[in-house]
């Protein structure tokens, strides 16, 4: 007898419980007429807090979930991301910066422009981001990316957002409730209970008993209760190949109401690690990454707060610091038998290029389209959801390896250990070597399952001063009457941009404001 999927059970709040409640009851409805979607969270757990930078899809993310653009900017204290600065990430110089935008290069769609650049930049003398997008431009003059008139969740540049993680947790939590259905349980989970087929057959509660349902999303946090402990799903460690094993976390207010926001995450390398910087509307969120390996854990500490006194805030030794933990890795597999897990009970790495969160919106996005009809394909649906989310994690190791392995740094043993071959993915290597030769493209890459595109690539490897040989493959460069074009068009939107977009601190006060007002 089939045995249709009716219940979703949630264990866990925070993002990934609350985004993952969202994008099902939107999608999937709740009670009578759809799926019941029910969200188990405990009152005593706190939030993480390190994840207040997102990607790009998270627009989409939110907008699908019915949330209106002006809410979410005000009660999250949120500011438009636009990308990322790496500062000292290369040799360490006062001159040693770059730029990751979110932006896709002009004319990507018809022409890949990296081996123009290469073969032009000794004359050009520009660096492969100005070159080919404009979005370094404006946020070095302080700019957004979109502007008062633009309609909520569209864009004039592409962007994300900077939030308070945990007033993103209470605007989708009470979104959630007063407009999806999805019931609340705040209570603690004493005992997971099996079937003998070993599915989970429900959880008992304090105070509420046995909860039970056809699926249940983990998201329990690093304690994995459901997927880790419950079921035994192993854990694959990755500390090998990125070697944070904890960050230090800081709220600095900000100068002033007027203070301008950058609408960049700065990363700023350091001896042992990388401090990050974000601006929100009402403060500053810094934290300093780092390997206690390499550094003790007062030092690391020390460091941080000297790099909040430089940049500004004198009453820095008065803010309270918070030490995480970081266990680098995901479990083995994501969906097993009746469970699958969502956010940190998953995994975690270091929250480099906002990886954490954007993983949530796909696994959650994920579980919401291919939700099972019935118990009876549930592990045909699980067996195809671990490979495709398997294939992803080895992307993301990929991807923030990338920014650690091209590194000049030869001072400072963390650096130096980065550089190691035996630190370095296999598959990593592959696509260093095939780059010697050739720039990214999207032909590198297993079809669409790369969190982070060929495109981004370009932008980290160019901005490592990675070195392109492409006198092998000159031939093949044909176009360059339709490169310098698009190398000029780049020139003319940059210059309509910075004259007609508003400064960020600007728009950000007319949002709080006025709302969003399209023409």
């Amino acid at each position: 007898m089939v045995c249709p999927l009716k219940s979703v059970v949630i264990v866990g709040g925070g993002a990934a419980g609350w985004l993952t409640a969202g994008l099902l009851a939107k999608k999937h409805g709740n009670g009578t007429f759809g799926i019941k979607i029910t969200l188990l969270e405990s009152s005593d757990i706190p939030t993480i807090g390190v994840g207040e930078g997102t990607w790009p899809t998270m627009r989409h993310t939110l907008k699908k979930i019915g949330i209106s653009e002006n809410d979410f900017l005000i009660k999250c204290n949120a500011t438009f991301k636009q990308g990322a600065i790496f500062a000292g990430w290369v040799d360490g110089s006062d001159e040693d910066y770059y730029y990751h935008p979110f932006n896709a290069p002009v004319g990507y769609n018809d022409i890949d422009l990296a081996a123009y650049w290469i073969k032009q930049n000794a004359h050009r003398g520009e660096s492969f981001a100005q070159a080919v997008d404009y979005q370094q431009a404006i946020g070095e003059a302080g700019l957004a990316p979109k502007k008062i008139t633009t309609p909520e969740y569209n864009i004039v540049a592409n962007y994300a957002y900077h939030l308070d993680a945990g007033k993103l947790t209470e605007v989708l939590k009470q979104f959630c409730k007063d407009n999806l259905g999805v019931r609340q349980i705040v209570d603690t989970v004493s005992r997971v209970n099996m079937k003998e087929d070993g599915d989970i057959a429900s959880v008992t509660t304090a105070n509420h008993g046995d909860i039970g349902a056809d699926l249940f999303v983990d998201c329990t946090g690093f304690s994995s209760v459901l997927l880790g402990e419950a079921l035994g799903v192993p854990f694959v460690a990755k500390n090998n190949f990125l070697f944070a094993d904890h960050a230090l976390a800081m709220q600095v207010p900000n100068a002033s109401e007027e203070s301008p926001i950058l609408s960049q995450t700065m990363a700023t390398a350091q001896e042992a690690g990388w401090i990050w910087d974000i601006g929100l509307t009402n403060r500053r969120g810094t934290g300093y990454v780092y390997s206690s390996s390499h550094t003790s854990h007062d030092q690391a500490e020390q460091t941080l707060r000297n790099y909040v006194h430089k940049s500004g805030a004198d009453a820095n030794d008065e803010l309270a610091v918070r030490r995480i933990r970081i266990n680098a890795g995901h479990r083995e597999t994501f969906w097993e038998k009746n469970c699958v897990a969502v956010g940190l009970s998953a995994g975690f790495l270091e929250p480099l290029e906002a990886s954490a969160l954007v993983l949530v919106e796909v696994m959650a996005g994920m579980i919401s389209d291919r939700l099972p009809a019935c118990r009876e394909v549930m592990d045909i649906t699980a067996d195809h959801f671990n490979k495709e989310i398997n294939q992803r994690w080895v992307g993301i190791v990929d991807f923030l390896k990338l920014h650690y392995v091209l590194t000049q740094r030869d001072s400072d043993e963390f650096w130096r250990d980065n550089k190691r071959p035996e630190s370095v993915p296999e598959t990593l290597q592959h696509l260093l070597e095939r780059w010697r030769y050739h720039p990214p493209s999207e032909q590198d890459f297993a079809g669409n399952r790369e969190l982070f595109p060929w495109l981004s690539y370009q932008f980290v490897l160019y901005g490592m001063r990675f070195e392109t040989d492409i006198s092998l493959i000159d031939h093949t460069l044909t176009r360059t009457a339709h490169a310098n074009k698009l190398f000029a068009e780049n020139v003319r939107t940059r210059n309509e941009a910075l004259r007609t977009l508003p400064r960020h601190r600007e728009l950000m006060n007319k949002v709080k404001e006025f709302g969003f007002q399209p023409l």
